[in-house]
């Protein structure tokens, strides 16, 4: 009868131990699967953040870029004439009329064609790496290394 009685308490023990081993195993996997759903739910706010951040980099690239754009209008019409010194071409160019994007040779870029002191002639200062270059009656904005032509101004001189 001891050893019945002794085989059923081992048995008893046995299962109530794989149960418990069973139910906390389960309890641990279950945690496993929320966290798993909480770490993805968190990856999408994140992108989503992300996405928001760069839509709004965009923007404000755009009114910047808009911005630029009024302050430095591409072809503009002078309002007012100015006096100034008889105008001689380079040496082997003729007087012609530059456009948005073209490439001024650099015989134009030197300093008998730039025109500094464009606060005279109602001018705004040239951004850095920019100059105001004579071209007959017009005035021109261009690159100072490339000679890349960002705006043109015309009919400032007389």
């Amino acid at each position: 009868m001891r050893k019945i009685l002794t085989a059923t308490m081992a048995a008893l023990m046995a299962t109530t131990a794989l149960g418990a081993a069973g139910a906390a195993s389960a309890q641990s996997r279950g945690d496993h699967r929320y966290e798993q759903r909480d770490d993805r739910r968190d990856n999408r706010q994140d992108r989503r953040e992300d996405r928001r951040e760069f839509r709004q980099d965009q923007r404000q690239d755009r009114q910047e870029y808009r911005q630029q754009q009024r302050a430095y209008d591409r072809w503009q019409r002078a309002e007012r004439r100015y006096n100034a010194p008889r105008y001689a071409p380079p040496r082997g160019y003729a007087v012609r009329t530059w456009s948005y994007g073209q490439r001024m040779p650099s015989y134009y870029r030197t300093n008998a064609y730039v025109v500094n002191d464009y606060g005279r002639y109602g001018l705004r200062a040239p951004p850095r790496g920019y100059q105001y270059v004579r071209s007959g009656n017009d005035v021109v904005l261009a690159a100072v290394a490339g000679g890349l032509i960002t705006a043109v101004i015309a009919g400032l001189f007389n």
